[in-house]
């Protein structure tokens, strides 16, 4: 199981097109399998965000993670599954987001994207929870929801 311990930009820089969030040491962590482990900045510092879109634009971006000698890579698309990374990606990028689409249909719009993708995951973890089980019938009845 993995899951962000912490999530705190070193610093934010915003240009017209982009909100950029770079990352550091101690500033960034996750939990894999009950063990911290620390963001190095090895492969990938920073997480670019469209600011119309308000979508991750470098999905392939490769972060680092060590604990000890121990070092852990995942792509941005790996983190971008896990709940918590989303929403904490999202609230500190929020302020950044270009205010002429603050209306409240695109609001609505973006919540339901990101519900609809959280729902999808956990559907998806309820499958493989499914197949660690070996319950067929719920494996059945969650792969029709996909």
């Amino acid at each position: 199981m993995i899951s962000v311990k912490m999530l705190k930009p070193y610093y934010i820089k915003s240009t017209d097109d982009y909100v950029r969030i770079i990352l550091a040491y101690q500033y960034f962590a996750v939990v894999i399998n009950k063990k911290v482990y620390q963001f190095i900045p090895v492969e990938a510092k920073e997480i670019r965000v469209n600011r119309r879109t308000r979508k991750v634009e470098n999905v392939g971006a490769r972060f680092a993670f060590q604990k000890g000698k121990d070092i852990v890579y995942m792509t941005m698309s790996e983190l971008l599954s896990l709940p918590d990374f989303l929403f904490q990606l999202h609230t500190i990028a929020k302020p950044y987001y270009d205010p002429l689409e603050e209306d409240s249909k695109v609001n609505e719009n973006e919540n339901a994207i990101i519900l609809d993708e959280l729902e999808q995951m956990n559907i998806k973890r309820l499958i493989d929870k499914a197949l660690d089980d070996r319950d067929e019938e719920a494996f059945h009845s969650l792969v029709k929801l996909l």
